[in-house]
């Protein structure tokens, strides 16, 4: 038996995995709780199936998820999109979910219910997002993956985008969630790793709406748990002279892609720019130590934007501006805001 409880025995699971399903197939149903993190629970199906429309409505306890009292707990779970199982293969699937409460409303951590309507008001524009999901490799102690034990590696400087021995930590797994995201049809476009060493990042989209992220997101958790490696999505995992994590918004509007589309990413800036405060309030929790005016980050207090600025707001790539068309690049969203208010609220706006 294995020594460790928090490291999977692959070789050990495998001898199973390959088991005859019989015909039956696997549906694990995934959805978001009342703390911003992914839970799952596993459902046998008669058959392969191939579309979310095909799937029943199930419960859970949302008593246990903080998502409902215990005196009436029963939370309903909608399927909303299937992806692929990259765990289990075969017609297996992973069934995205929003939560519902028992008298036919959504379940108050439902976000994704209120950014489909916004994403269903405003389909004439036609929006494309990109989102940068930052995140920080952590040891079962807590303390970030690679680090001296209690202290700290050499300042920031190589480990962005690095190659090599002390420059970057648990590579492994980067690319076991790449391929994993692949496998299961999420649109993830890129990965590299981050100024701060055992931080990284992927890239989803574009997309209208956040199942691809979310999925990505549980995909990442469920492939660390065979490394026995945490990930947290704090913005600010290590206070100090390191980098936070963010979850930087790509955003474009068929305006804005048009020759000319400079114009419409201007107007947009007076938009943002009104709304600024309503939009901190979504962009997730811990902000305030990660968007300080440091560490490529604007000030969490004030609105800006320019071309090519890391430390703005709102940066312009210097290739739409000279292009004069393209999309804008929101920074404030902290590493752990849920996609689904980003885009939501963008759209709104």
């Amino acid at each position: 038996m294995a020594e460790s409880t928090t490291i999977s025995n692959t070789e050990n699971l495998m001898k199973y995995m390959k088991l005859d399903q019989k015909g039956s197939v696997l549906a694990e149903y995934v959805w978001i709780d009342g703390t911003n993190g992914v839970r799952s629970k596993t459902k046998t199906l008669g058959g392969p199936v191939k579309s979310y429309k095909e799937l029943s409505e199930w419960n859970f306890d949302g008593s246990s998820c903080g998502q409902a009292p215990s005196d009436n707990s029963d939370v309903y779970l909608r399927p909303v999109a299937i992806f692929p199982d990259p765990f289990r293969g075969g017609d297996n699937i992973l069934v995205m979910c929003e939560c519902w409460d028992h008298d036919g409303t959504p379940n108050k951590f439902n976000y994704r219910h209120d950014c489909a309507r916004q994403m269903a008001a405003h389909a004439d524009q036609k929006p494309w997002f990109g989102l940068e999901q930052e995140y920080t490799l952590l040891g079962p102690d807590g303390w970030p993956y690679g680090w001296p034990r209690g202290g700290f590696p050499a300042p920031q400087g190589p480990y962005y985008c690095g190659v090599g021995t002390t420059k970057v930590y648990c590579r492994d797994i980067v690319e076991a969630h790449y391929k994993a995201c692949l496998y299961a049809g999420i649109k993830i476009s890129g990965i590299n790793a981050e100024v701060m060493p055992a931080q990284w990042e992927f890239q989803v989209g574009p997309c209208e709406v956040g199942d691809h992220l979310w999925m990505s997101r549980f995909l990442l958790h469920r492939v660390a748990e065979e490394f026995g490696v945490q990930i947290t999505f704090n913005p600010k995992p290590i206070p100090g002279d390191w980098n936070g994590a963010g979850l930087h918004t790509n955003v474009s509007t068929a305006e804005m892609r048009k020759d000319g589309g400079m114009k419409a990413i201007e107007a947009a800036m007076g938009k943002l720019e009104k709304r600024h405060v309503e939009h901190i309030a979504v962009y997730g929790e811990g902000n305030a130590e990660r968007m300080t005016g440091q560490h490529e980050t604007a000030s969490m207090d004030k609105f800006s934007w320019a071309v090519a600025d890391r430390g703005a707001s709102i940066r312009i790539p210097r290739q739409c501006a000279a292009d004069g068309k393209g999309y804008f690049e929101d920074r404030r969203p902290a590493s752990n805001a849920c996609p689904y208010q980003i885009t939501g609220m963008m759209m709104e706006t």
